[in-house]
């Protein structure tokens, strides 16, 4: 059966919850006009999986109309029922770098005890590539959830503000060898002469990956 603009629509109007989610997967298929007009129905389904499936695609949907995504995605973030759904739209504001969200997202990141949510919000700022991101971040790198912390790791080779440098110093020690890793890769991104110094420190890691992928990090002699 052809996939068609109508044939989608009809489907994301059925009272079947699995027609309306094979008619937000069918979204991939039509052109981005078409498709980002009608992911705004399933956006407002009552079903919370079809709505973090819908909110999902609009990290790339989202370009054919950023203030209308703005709109949506804020909504979703401030007012969605579902942890996911909210985490999702924290995600897609990152991915279209919408700084404009940054109050709201920092303001959430303070106000909820969702780690999922936080780390989606920590990972956003990453990708915004806004510098006022850089507090929250610092905040983040100390969390007592280790998947917030290297989130913050990450975000903050993303951000590319050498400020982050001294910071991740300290984590380069860290016993978790996974943040150790999320370490190298942002010294790697950051690239001073004194992320640089630290990594040449990793190549000496007791956990293989990280000494090499330090080694792969520093410039060639």
């Amino acid at each position: 059966m052809t996939i068609t603009p109508d044939s989608v629509q009809n489907l994301l109007r059925s009272e079947e919850l699995s027609d309306r989610l094979r008619a937000v997967n069918q979204l991939r298929q039509l052109d981005r006009p078409n498709a980002f007009r009608l992911v705004q129905i399933p956006i407002e389904d009552s079903n919370p999986r079809v709505r973090y499936a819908a909110v999902s695609q609009l990290d790339t949907l989202g370009c054919e109309n950023l203030p209308k995504s703005f709109e949506i995605l804020r909504d979703r973030l401030l007012n969605d029922s579902e942890i996911d759904v909210q985490a999702a739209a924290a995600d897609c504001l990152g991915a279209l770098k919408l700084t404009e969200a940054f109050p709201d997202l920092a303001r959430i990141y303070h106000n909820t005890s969702e780690w999922l949510l936080q780390m989606s919000i920590i990972a956003a700022l990453g990708e915004m590539g806004d510098s006022r991101g850089f507090e929250l971040l610092e905040e983040a790198l100390k969390s007592e959830v280790d998947l917030v912390k290297t989130a913050a790791i990450s975000s903050f080779g993303e951000l590319g503000d050498l400020r982050a440098v001294h910071l991740l110093s300290d984590c380069a020690k860290d016993p978790d060898w996974q943040v150790r890793y999320r370490v190298v890769q942002a010294l790697n991104r950051l690239g001073s002469p004194e992320a640089l110094a630290i990594l040449q420190t990793m190549t000496n890691d007791e956990v293989e990956q990280i000494a090499q992928e330090a080694k792969n990090s520093l410039p060639i002699a």
